[in-house]
């Protein structure tokens, strides 16, 4: 009997292990990012730290209090824009950083993009650092977190799975050459078994489209976190389209991204159910907005940082729920 017993614990254990999700907290910068994942072994990553100062600093403290982390393993800098790497001084200050990731050191020299840069280094001084190229993985466990672009560099050659050639290609003409921080975003595909979100930063345009074209390197995925907050210059047809998400979830804010143009190659894209915002855009209008229920915030003031979660299983079945109004939706496995 206690054998027997031993072994219905231990499904039970194992049962319970299984069942534990892949958390992922948008909160609310803005118009920035800061974006954290909580693994289901309880390891934490941080894609992005907003602007500088304290609120957004604090924010991603509460985000850390309600995953029930103490700490981040892994801060992963997308860029060295204001709003992506800003906060870093003031979070250093709130928690524990074990590991910053970036894609090397910045082509921004105009005055601003030096002392932003050099905040940013003396901030991760006594942290240790990695320097991120396409293909590399960051090592947690239980999910798989593939680069795919970051200093201007790309995977050369189609993830598992990918490969298939784009019908698209050619259809949505290219842009000038972005010399800026923008086009050598750290891009991300995470992999939480069956479970798949795309991650690119601000990637813009031209190399959103060369990860696609004239194959798919990336193949597809269930959530697309928007490129570039929603803005003009990222999210083509061409690449959207590819990703086939079931989910869009755009991190703007109410007077910056969420362009129309970007709204619609998304509500346009084969497979799309839902477009969900961190803000309501201003400029888009009924036509270019989601609903209320998928807006974390839907006045432009008073400024009260709602956030978005999404707590995703092995099956490739998730949740988002809305931070505002606590109102959740599921989608099945596919």
């Amino acid at each position: 009997m206690r054998s027997i017993a031993l072994t219905l614990l231990a499904a039970a254990l194992a049962c319970q292990a299984a069942e534990k999700t892949l958390d992922i907290y948008f909160m609310d910068a803005e118009g920035g990012q800061a974006t954290l994942f909580v693994t289901p072994a309880g390891q934490s990553i941080l894609v992005d730290t907003g602007w500088p100062g304290a609120r957004d600093a604090d924010r991603i403290v509460a985000a850390a209090h309600q995953a029930g982390i103490t700490k981040l393993d892994y801060v992963l800098i997308t860029h060295f824009h204001i709003d992506h790497v800003g906060g870093v001084p003031e979070l250093v200050k709130r928690l524990h950083v074990d590991t910053f990731i970036d894609h090397g050191t910045s082509v921004e020299h105009d005055k601003a993009g030096d002392a932003l840069y050099k905040a940013y280094v003396d901030a991760r001084a006594q942290t240790r650092h990695i320097e991120i190229k396409p293909g590399d993985r960051v090592p947690l466990k239980g999910i798989d977190w593939q680069i795919v672009s970051a200093a201007g560099d790309l995977i050369t050659q189609p993830l598992p799975g990918a490969g298939q050639k784009n019908p698209l290609c050619g259809t949505d003409a290219r842009r000038d050459v972005d010399t800026t921080e923008n086009a050598r975003s750290v891009g991300s595909l995470i992999t939480f078994g069956k479970f798949r979100v795309v991650d690119l930063g601000d990637l813009t345009w031209n190399k959103e489209q060369e990860l696609v074209c004239p194959v798919n390197r990336i193949g597809t995925a269930d959530v697309y976190i928007v490129s570039h907050h929603g803005m003009n210059m990222s999210g083509s047809a061409t690449f959207v389209h590819a990703l086939q998400a079931r989910v869009a979830i755009m991190d703007n804010g109410a007077r910056k991204g969420g362009t129309p143009e970007a709204y619609q190659a998304i509500k346009s894209s084969p497979g799309i159910t839902d477009i969900w915002q961190l803000h309501r855009a201003v400029a888009g209008g009924d036509a270019n907005n989601t609903t209320d229920q998928l807006t974390a915030n839907v006045a432009e003031t008073p400024d009260q940082g709602f956030g978005i979660k999404l707590s995703a299983q092995r099956d490739g079945s998730f949740t988002v729920t809305n931070l505002r109004t606590g109102f959740s939706k599921r989608y099945p496995a596919r």
